[in-house]
């Protein structure tokens, strides 16, 4: 089997409740979707998907994978993309770090194995071990009130693990945090997510004040060093995101222990490749991981269910329905949520074909010769 022609689509995904508030200062109504389409000489076809969560978050931007494409495509054409690991080490050999624009090709490439062995990715992934991973769903910044009735609209629908996003104002952050944390439940979890928003001192000067309040702090800081400073000194659940970036910090965080939880979106580690081995020396090592993405429609919504289904249960603290919190899709059909769960396809593959009436024709295509 060998890749006769890859393609690229774009195509905008609103946010379903109007505005989406998080980190320092950060807003998103629309996200910018970039689908990758990758055909081959048998019939098959394999896509994969990334969105970032802003221009400005991490190191993805709309563009990445278009630019990623005009580098990658005349490497690809002619591979057999069943080996996913040489297509890896090929993309790895060709554009040196930007692990979100390659993060849809490798995802693609795992589609087309699925589909040309006739099972479904939780399988190739290590096998079904979560059938149905618990959901978290996002409250995104607003005054504590609002964010409360948010909160009780989510849990209506059956969530029951909530991020409270924070690193705004810290002390605004404080009240946020002291006034929906005690709106839980028992058996709810919340999670005060700062993504990289405040210095050393804010994120201490949040703990102190909220030091009686069970809930799990979440990247307080940009880097590693600054979130390891914070951990020393407080006695919450720490959950580490945007700093784990490579196979290389998680050694570290494995070695330092420096954190109880660790977030794993599939294209900020640049794969279901590199994400699966990631989670897998992870959990060897007793560490509990997150199945997310940075953003993104039925597509990555479809990888990010896989992911969790063949993560063992005690393991995965929870995953995420991201393509519910669009009004546009990237693929059809998006996976099964139910009471605060999401399922795996069980159809070869990913289980998702594109939507082409909302990506419309490619912004880039290259075929073989």
């Amino acid at each position: 089997m060998k890749i006769t022609a890859i393609r690229v689509y774009k195509t905008p995904l609103p946010y379903v409740d109007g505005i989406y508030k998080w980190g320092a200062g950060n807003a998103i109504e629309i996200a910018q979707a970039s689908v990758v389409e990758i055909e081959t000489d048998a019939g098959l076809i394999g896509v994969g998907e990334f969105t970032p969560c802003g221009e400005n978050y991490i190191e993805g931007y709309s563009e990445g994978v278009e630019a990623a494409a005009r580098m990658l495509a005349p490497q690809l054409l002619g591979q057999d993309p069943r080996q996913v690991y040489a297509i890896e080490r090929i993309m790895d050999n060709t554009i040196l770090g930007h692990a979100y624009a390659k993060s849809p090709f490798d995802n693609a490439c795992w589609d087309i194995l699925g589909q040309a062995t006739g099972q479904p990715l939780w399988m190739l992934l290590g096998g079904k071990l979560t059938d149905g991973a618990p959901m978290y769903r996002v409250a995104p910044q607003a005054a504590p009130d609002e964010m409360k009735v948010q909160m009780e609209h989510l849990r209506d629908r059956g969530y029951s693990q909530f991020q409270i996003k924070v690193g705004a104002d810290y002390i605004s952050d404080i009240d946020r945090i002291q006034q929906t944390v005690p709106f839980l439940k028992p058996g709810e979890k919340a999670f005060a997510d700062a993504n990289q928003g405040w210095t050393v001192d804010q994120a201490l000067s949040v703990a102190k004040a909220t030091k009686d309040l069970d809930f799990i702090l979440e990247q307080p800081c940009k880097t590693y060093e600054e979130c390891q400073q914070v951990r020393r000194r407080i006695d919450h659940i720490m959950k580490l995101d945007e700093c784990i970036t490579d196979m290389r910090m998680v050694h570290r965080v494995i070695e330092d222990r420096g954190a109880e939880i660790i977030c794993l979106k599939i294209s900020k580690q640049g794969g279901l490749s590199k994400a699966k081995r990631m989670r897998d020396v992870l959990v060897d090592h007793r560490f509990k991981v997150v199945a997310e993405d940075t953003w993104g429609g039925e597509i990555v919504s479809a990888a990010v269910a896989h992911f969790a289904a063949s993560t063992p249960p005690e393991f995965l603290v929870n995953a995420t329905d991201l393509h519910l919190y669009n009004t546009r899709s990237t693929g059809k059909p998006g996976p099964v949520t139910k009471d605060g769960k999401i399922f795996a396809p069980d159809t070869p593959g990913l289980g998702v074909k594109p939507d082409y009436d909302s990506l419309g024709a490619p912004v880039f295509e290259m075929k073989a010769p």
